[in-house]
């Protein structure tokens, strides 16, 4: 079995794949205080109550956008699993020219996402990511990843109002009765809502104006589910997309 480990600012994310199936995934929340130890002995928890044993891992693979937890899930994959793991980063086969001014900089998450998509879908793509900060990445027909677009998040944007404006409370992000609204709850849900369906669907358009292509524009991360039905753009999600990218990097890199 293979172990796959996408580490955000907010959140890990977990999945066992057996061969080409994902049997289990699990979302826990990203701490940076947290040892190898304390991780290794939640994971074991999780395994435990799905009826995975720890021994049935054979390889491991993780991607990271949180560079002090990298050496941290490092260890516990080796003082856990007994295996050095598969890191995402410079010098890991992908398979996809990157075409950006300094490819270091890219986030493992886009490219792993972008490679994903790419090898679903084999033609140009938007991928929208909503994370702690959503991500917008463009990949043509050729298979190269060309760059894309980086606004703040769902989550940032809501604590910010809450935190910078003294007398507004914190909310939770659903999609509101109306958009005139006639209570402050419903007044900040509909602003942030709808104006993010509206900060992603014109990202989206002007991405597809400059790219001179009718790409197809997929959605993934937490919020996928909650914006995508709003979008005129979103033409699919897929929620385990990373995990997905993580499996095929795996595979391109297994010797």
């Amino acid at each position: 079995m293979l172990l796959v480990i996408d580490v955000g600012n907010t959140n890990i994310v977990l999945g066992i794949y057996d061969g080409h199936r994902l049997l289990r995934d699990w979302r826990i929340s990203t701490d940076k205080a947290k040892t190898s130890d304390e991780y290794g002995i939640l994971i074991r928890e999780l395994f435990r109550s799905a009826g995975i044993d720890f021994k049935d891992v054979r390889a491991i693979i993780i991607s990271s956008v949180v560079p002090t937890l990298s050496g941290v899930l490092e260890r516990l994959s080796r003082n856990y699993f007994g295996y050095c793991p598969i890191v995402v980063g410079p010098g890991i086969k992908t398979g996809m020219p990157i075409q950006y001014d300094n490819p270091k900089e890219v986030g493992a998450d886009r490219i792993v996402n972008a490679v994903a998509g790419y090898e679903k879908y084999k033609t140009s793509l938007i991928i929208v990511d909503f994370g702690t900060a959503t991500t917008f990445d463009y990949v043509n027909r050729k298979g190269e990843y060309c760059g894309g677009a980086i606004a703040p998040g769902l989550v940032i944007s809501m604590e910010a109002l809450f935190q910078r404006a003294s007398k507004l409370p914190r909310v939770d992000i659903v999609k509101p009765p109306v958009v005139i609204a006639r209570n402050t709850v419903n007044s900040m849900q509909a602003g942030i809502f709808y104006g993010y369906v509206g900060l992603v669907d014109e990202i989206v358009t002007r991405m597809k104006a400059e790219s001179k292509d009718t790409p197809r524009i997929i959605a993934t991360g937490g919020l996928a589910g909650l914006i995508a039905p709003e979008s005129k753009t979103i033409e699919a999600v897929e929620e385990y997309l990373t995990l997905e990218g993580l499996r095929i990097l795996y595979e391109r890199n297994r010797e």
